[in-house]
Parts: structure tokens; sequence; C-alpha cells
């Protein structure tokens, strides 16, 4: 056994709980209750595919119902493909989650039947891995055999590998060398083949998993490729970093899935050369999500993050950490999980550690990481404003650049939805396109990757500044790294995006400053988790964004108060020195059973410039004027004045 030693193996055995050992065959009950099914042929799709295409909500996956799958909110069945590929998926994956599982169960309760189940898998899964057909059309990836994509067969295979480790004293030579060469090696064989030279979080999972089925076999051969070739482990984590140690593709759910498969590697290979843990890199990725920490103890849902992903989590992760570094800080996030959910995690009972009584909590103070692309000022309990000013991240980046986050009083006022099932209408339809988020759109068409510039961060007791500019006069470099093009340079072209952004104690004051020279159509579009009061007649108009609608306008003559209604009244001023209609429609939140507010400032002016004033306090006042070239804001509960 290469997972566990013996010593780990026996106070494993001894400390295990019930809760434990129920979760696991709770985990597992689609499996340990039913005759073991393995796909004879390539069945398996994606399971992003298995989404309801109107509601955008996993639907409810059957073990006895592979045809028939029912949305969970109004319970629509739908058949045939794409659903019956992904179910299939779905199956794939709860095999061979039992495969490690059910070995597991066996080490610690003695009971045959998990270990026979595991072996009954892993038998059958060899004996049809060589014959079935190579199979795609994923986005962005590589083909499987099993499942229809390279990273998918890399999951597969990693759980394959770990229960096969944990039952191979049980094997007889036959059955350990029918194992791992038609399924372990096959598998190894097929993934280092479809390996892409590319930095992304794929090329992590798969190497990480061709490394450990070499350390399950001690195949030096494969350890090698995993981590010391182009691409491999040890090349990602010096490329595909961005300063302060930012998973490059600046979604924080893909920092974390990069970092569990780094570490799903690092747990066999930690005594060993190919080891990783002692280079600086592994206590940046975990460190510098804590620093961004939203009031409700989330994480910004920037990029591709599907709902719950979002969540502070990862406790396999930061069990291995705190065992191997020590950090107080990993142990403090710990403590802040286990306050709500039981520490029965089988990493805890392998590598868990006495935990520190202070738990962790929601930063107060703001962040400014410049090399990470982002902000969060923080000047009052509850409040985060966030913007993101990062580098375009390939294919699971969104088109936002200077995207802005809110939240206050503890929830978000203006959100970023993040996204839904990849193979959902509405991922590529809706979630991922600039107009969808709180930032600038043109002509209703995708911003093409750029590179922000922070021009000038202050922080003062009364007021937080930050001034950032993207500049579409000139190409930026993408990241090497698949993509496909889903914005367009035309609509951009020359054109110079500068946000300012100003939180004091009741306002969060947004500046927006749009060099237009094509005359094209500028929007600045706010998302607004709050119901409009409309006390002003508007005209119905027609929007080109899809899923967006019930839009009225009417044109904004010097300082308009728009009225909502959240938790709280949220009155948010809006100023235009040029010409301009506000516009106020409706459209999907996430998930699309609910909706939220749209508010849009229109313009088609070579030179823009727009002020919006959001009263955080709830019962302030403000003015707004052009005063000698400047734009002056009033607060006028405390009589203070801001230059805008």
């Amino acid at each position: 056994m290469k997972q566990f030693t013996a010593e780990q193996l026996a106070a494993a055995r001894q400390n295990v709980s019930p809760a434990i050992i129920a979760g696991l065959i709770e985990g597992n009950r689609d499996v340990i209750d039913s005759d073991t099914l393995v796909p004879e042929t390539g069945y398996a799709t994606w399971n992003h595919y298995f989404f309801c295409p109107q509601h955008s909500v996993r639907l409810q996956w059957n073990r006895h119902s592979p045809n028939k799958h029912r949305c969970p909110v109004d319970g629509a069945v739908f058949t045939g493909e794409p659903y019956y590929g992904a179910w299939w998926r779905w199956l794939n994956g709860l095999n061979a989650k039992a495969t490690y599982e059910l070995s597991l169960l066996w080490l610690f309760t003695g009971e045959t039947r998990y270990r026979d189940k595991v072996i009954d898998i892993l038998m059958q899964y060899a004996k049809y891995y060589p014959d079935y057909q190579e199979h795609g059309g994923i986005p962005y990836n590589g083909p499987g055999k099993a499942n229809a994509q390279t990273l998918c067969e890399a999951n597969c295979h990693a759980d394959f590998a770990r229960g096969f480790d944990l039952i191979r004293c049980e094997l007889t030579a036959q059955q350990d060398e029918y194992i791992a060469t038609r399924l372990l090696r096959c598998g190894a064989e097929f993934l280092m083949q479809h390996r892409s030279n590319q930095i992304h979080n794929h090329e992590v999972k798969i190497s990480a998993t061709v490394g450990i089925i070499g350390a399950v076999l001690e195949e030096n051969a494969y350890l090698e490729f995993a981590v010391n070739s182009p691409y491999g482990l040890r090349y990602q984590l010096e490329h595909a970093l961005l300063p302060g140690g930012l998973w490059f593709e600046g979604s924080l759910h893909y920092h974390y899935y990069a970092l569990e498969a780094f570490f799903a590697f690092e747990k066999l290979a930690k005594n060993s050369a190919f080891s990783l843990l002692d280079q600086p890199f592994y206590p940046q990725m975990l460190s510098l999500p804590m620093e961004f920490l939203l009031p409700d103890m989330t994480l910004p849902k920037v990029n591709d993050c599907v709902n719950g992903q979002e969540r502070l989590g990862h406790a396999d992760i930061y069990e291995f950490a705190y065992f191997y570094y020590g950090e107080e800080a990993y142990g403090q996030l710990l403590s802040c999980l286990y306050r709500t959910t039981p520490r029965n995690h089988i990493d805890a009972l392998f590598y868990g550690q006495p935990l520190p009584a202070d738990a962790l909590q929601a930063p107060t103070a703001s962040e400014h990481h410049p090399g990470a692309g982002f902000t969060l000022i923080r000047n009052a309990p509850g409040r985060a404003v966030c913007i993101k000013h990062g580098p375009y991240g390939g294919e699971h980046d969104h088109y936002d650049r200077l995207n802005l986050i809110v939240f206050n009083r503890g929830k978000a006022l203006f959100p970023d939805l993040g996204t839904t099932g990849y193979g959902a209408p509405l991922h590529y339809g809706y979630y991922k396109n600039s107009f969808s988020h709180n930032t600038l759109c043109l002509n209703g068409l995708n911003q093409p990757p750029a590179v922000p510039r922070v021009i000038r961060y202050e922080e003062t007791p009364a007021v937080t500044c930050l001034i950032t500019e993207v500049d579409w006069r000139s190409p930026a470099a993408l990241p090497d790294s698949k993509t496909r093009v889903e914005w367009d340079e035309d609509a951009y072209r020359d054109v110079v995006f500068r946000r300012s952004v100003q939180v004091t104690e009741n306002l969060l004051i947004d500046r927006w400053d749009v060099e237009n020279p094509h005359v094209q159509c500028v929007d600045a579009i706010y998302l607004i988790r709050g119901e409009s009061q409309p006390d002003t007649p508007q005209t119905g108009i027609s929007l080109c964004y899809p899923y967006v609608h019930q839009a009225t306008q009417m044109p904004l003559n010097g300082q308009t108060n728009l009225r909502y209604q959240a938790d709280k009244p949220v009155t948010i001023s809006c100023f235009s020195l040029s010409n301009a209609h506000i516009i106020q429609a409706k459209g999907p939140d996430n998930p699309s059973t609910s909706e939220l507010d749209y508010l849009i400032l229109r313009s088609h002016d070579t030179r823009v410039c727009w002020v919006f004033v959001t009263d955080l306090s709830g019962e302030g006042e403000v003015s707004i004027e052009a005063c000698e070239g400047e734009i002056i804001v009033t607060d006028k509960r405390l009589q203070q004045e801001y230059q805008a």
C-alpha cells in the first residue's frame, strides 16, 4: 500500500467513528445496493449536459432510470441525448469513487463485501476498457474512452488507482496483472497521449492521475512524465500562477480544482524525489483565497463557478496542508468549516492534527492585490466592494474586465452570477457574456481579452479609492491555453474604459469614462438584487440581450435617482455629462428560476462620462453636480463633498 503507512492505518482503524462509516455507506448506496453496472461500450458523454435547459439546475440522477431524468424545479422529464450519455458519465464517476471509498470501508470494518465489490468493479472495467472507442467533442478538451473527455478519464482513473492500491494485497496474481495492465496502464498511456500542451487545470488533473498510477505501480516513466515533462506538474506551477499564487484562470473554483489535483498526487509522492511540496508554490495557493473572503464567508463567484462552488470548503486540501506545513491559518480555516459540519472526513482521519480554538473569520481590512487582479474594499461590517482587474484567463474566464461585485449588510447587492452547467443553454448564451456582469458592454457584444492596469489605489480613514483602466487600442497577449473566440474585436477597437471607484462611510461612487472614437453603442450595466420602484414614466423598448426582458427607458438629464427595494431601500443616483438614456429591465439570476433587475446607462457619444452613486447606508441623500470641469458628489447627511 502506497497511500498510508502501517501506523496511519492502525490509527485510522482505532479512531474511525460510526459517523464516518455511515457516511461512506450512504455516499455509495447506489453502488452497494445494486448489481455492479459497468458500461460495455463508451456510452458516457459529459456531466455538464445533465442540466435542465430551462431552469439551469442539475437534473435528478436515478440509478434505475437511465433514460428518464426529472428537473427538481417543475418535475419535467428529459429523455434521450444528451441526457442519456450524461447519465452514464455520472455512473462512471460513482463507480470510480466507490472503488476508493469502499476500499476504505473494507480497511475500517473488515467486511469482505466491500472489498469484493471493489474487485468486481475494477475487473469489469479492466475487461472492457481497452476496447472502449475514443469519443469526445467536448469544448476545449481531448477525447475519452470510458468518458467523452480526457479530464473525466483522469478523474475516474485517479480513484481506480487509489482503490486498487488499498485492496491490492487481496488480489490474486492474475487479478493484479489484469487490472494493472488493462485498466491502469492502458489508462495512463491514453492520458499521456492526449494531455495537451497548455497551462490548464485539465492538464494538472491528467498529469496528477498519471503520477498517481506511476506511484501505485512503481513506474518511474509515468512519474517523470507527470512531474518533469513540459506542461507537467512542475511546469504548471512555474508558469500558470499569477503573482501571489492565484491560478491563472482567475476563477477561485478552478484555483482549488487544480490544487485538489496537485495534492491528490502529493499524498502519494510526499516522501519521494518527485514531490513538489517543498517548493514555494503550494503555500501561496493555499493562503491567497483566504484574503478574498466575502462577508458571508464565500469567495467571489467570478468566471466559471457553478452555484455552490463559491462556498468555503476543501477540507481534504487543508487537512493535508495543515498536517504537512503546520500553518496556523490552515487550522483556523478547518476550525471554521467544522463549526457547521462534523469532522467526519477521510483526510481528517489520516492526516488530522489538533485544531486551534480560533476559527477563520472574514477579513475586515481592505485587500488590494494587483498581481492577482482583485481589489476588495472593506470599510464597514458586512460590506465588501470587489473589483476584478486581472488579465484574461482563457476558456473559464468571463468577458468582464473591471467587473464590480458589491456585498452590503452581508448580502450580494450587485452580484457576480457565476454560471451554470456548461452544457446548459444559459452558460454560453447568458452567464459568460459581458452584458450579464457589472461592467462595460459595447453593441451588446463581448469584451475582447485585455490586461487592465491599476492607475491609483489609496486608502484613508474617510475614503478608499481605486482607479483602473482597460485599453483596447492594442490587442492583449492570450495565455498559453486553449480558447475559442467569443468576443468582438471591432466593437471595442480603440476604446479606452476607465473606472474610478470610491467607497466612503455611506456611499459607493462609481465613475465611468469611456473613449468611444467609432461611435459604438456604449452600455454601463448594473445587476441589482432588488426590486425597482419606478416613479417616472418610462417607454418600453426591446433589447438585443438574450433572456433580458421588460425593458423600459427614459432620458437621463442631469441627476436621476432610482430606488430599489432590497432587504432595505437602496437609492442609486445616476449622472451624465453626455447624451444618455436610462434603461431598466429584468433578467435571470442564478439559478434562472428567479430574476434580478438590470440598470443600464446607454450612449453613442465619442466621449462618455457617467457617475453612479449608491447610498449604502439606506438613509442618506446625495447631490451630483458638474462644477468647473469637475464632478462633485455631496453626501447631504454628513455635508461631505467628494470629487468623483
